[in-house]
């Protein structure tokens, strides 16, 4: 069959989907990806799949550009004939799905990676992006086959504001984690702390950077990293925002990095205190390495601990309680040690990126076709 993947990063073809695309081919299966940016089409290309460039404005709400853009879809699936189309973000959700449907494909599956900045926001113009949102997602979701989300309160809220119906609703743990990428590696000695997400406000860097500087009063000596790009979009902070953190050496500042593992590996917990999420894959990866985490209780955070067994949960916004958390860390290295081995457990068992892709192949109907006496046979990836 002939796949269309349409993605809102060119980049995330390869760092999130890039196992599900090698799985695709590896089954027999032709995968096009659709992508605004062109510096990552020789990766995708040695992933098997093909790449088309098409840009997209992520963060303008004009509906003209937007429509544009649905037509340029329409366009690509008219001369690829897809069997399937994969989307996955707003945009490509709603215009991905508009397009396939336009373009007569009749097998559509989009799927929420969290609900992003509109629902996390309590701006003026958040509000108004939330509401033009859903009221595309009213339009467009009905002609999906099925809807893949990351967390049950995704899910479910989709289902209670009837967006969807419950049959077309399917759970899956995230995007997964490559466990032989991502191996366990050990603990260092010394505690330390580390956050890996873009610079803004949803994410809870502001409320990592004061409970850094609470830390680092009691502990001077504790390294309190912080890795991310800082990027010009909505709910963004600048340089100038973190600046005085760097400076006043509560935090160590790194930008965006093409390989994470060697930052996981040098520290001891990992800590998103982010607002909302799908399920963030920077989490998994660290429990994957065998890192405690200390995240949110929040929908795609909250999945990822049980409390007091493989990290701690934090209220939403606590930039106080955040450091009490991290402070109980550094006072119980024995017991944060164990929480890093009940994360790489629970990661074995529930993200492993072969389970989730599994889930997402059987139901997308790509599951790999065998011969046995002359027969094919369908059998589980």
């Amino acid at each position: 069959m002939k796949i269309l993947m349409i993605s809102p990063k060119s980049k995330t073809l390869v760092n999130f989907r890039g196992d599900l695309i090698k799985e695709m081919v590896s089954n027999g299966h032709e995968v096009i990806t659709v992508g605004p940016e062109d510096a990552y089409e020789e990766q995708i290309n040695e992933l098997g799949a093909k790449f088309w460039l098409l840009k997209m404005e992520k963060n303008s709400t004009g509906i003209v550009h937007d429509i544009k853009y649905m037509m340029k879809l329409r366009k690509i699936m008219k001369e690829e004939t897809p069997d399937v189309v994969f989307s996955y973000t707003i945009k490509p959700v709603i215009y991905g799905t508009l397009a396939a449907k336009l373009a007569g494909v009749k097998n559509i599956y989009p799927m929420f990676t969290g609900l992003g900045y509109a629902f996390t926001s309590k701006t003026f113009k958040a509000k108004i992006v939330k509401l033009v949102a859903l009221f595309l997602y009213r339009i467009s979701l009905p002609f999906a086959t099925k809807v893949f989300f990351q967390n049950k309160d995704d899910l479910n809220q989709f289902i209670e504001k009837r967006y969807i119906n419950k049959e077309k609703g399917v759970l899956v743990n995230g995007s997964g984690v490559n466990m032989d990428k991502f191996a366990e590696r050990p603990m260092p000695r010394d505690m330390s702390f580390l956050m890996i997400a873009r610079i803004m406000k949803n994410k809870g860097v502001i409320e990592y950077l004061r409970a850094a500087r609470i830390v680092k009063k009691k502990h001077p000596n504790i390294n309190i990293t912080l890795l991310g790009s800082i990027e010009d979009m909505q709910d963004s902070l600048t340089f100038e925002d973190i600046r005085p953190f760097i400076e006043d050496g509560s935090i160590e500042y790194f930008k965006e990095t093409k390989d994470v593992r060697p930052y996981i590996e040098n520290a001891a917990v990992f800590v998103l205190p982010s607002y909302r999420e799908g399920t963030p894959r920077t989490v998994l990866e660290s429990m994957a390495m065998g890192r405690p985490i200390i995240t949110t209780n929040a929908p795609g955070c909250k999945e990822t601990v049980i409390d007091g067994l493989n990290g701690l949960l934090v209220s939403v916004g606590d930039g106080k309680e955040l450091a009490e958390k991290m402070i109980w860390m550094i006072e119980n290295k024995r017991e944060a040690k164990k929480m890093g081995q009940e994360s790489l457990k629970m990661c074995k068992e529930k993200y492993d990126v072969k389970k989730v892709n599994r889930v997402m192949l059987e139901t997308m109907k790509l599951k790999k076709k065998s011969t046995v006496n002359g027969s094919e046979i369908s059998e589980s990836i």
